[in-house]
């Protein structure tokens, strides 16, 4: 299963950005999605961002997750 994670901008250089995804840094590409800021929410997957996001759809998405990761360990 394949699943795209929203992350938060934490800093943004070329064609790449730094993302927090639950605490967690990762360097991203952006290169598939519009102008990014700091701040702005990006649905990654693989390594991409491949979407700008609003703040309510991530915080959604994560909660969803969590729930699921909930279910596994239970």
């Amino acid at each position: 299963m394949c699943l795209a994670i929203p992350g938060e901008v934490a800093s943004v250089s070329g064609d790449r950005a730094v993302v927090d995804i639950t605490g967690i840094r990762r360097e991203v590409s952006i290169a598939l999605v519009d102008r990014v800021n700091v701040g702005d929410y990006l649905l990654v997957h693989a390594g991409c961002a491949i979407a700008i996001i609003d703040k309510q759809e991530a915080m959604e998405t994560l909660e969803l997750l969590r729930q699921l990761a909930g279910d596994i360990h239970d």
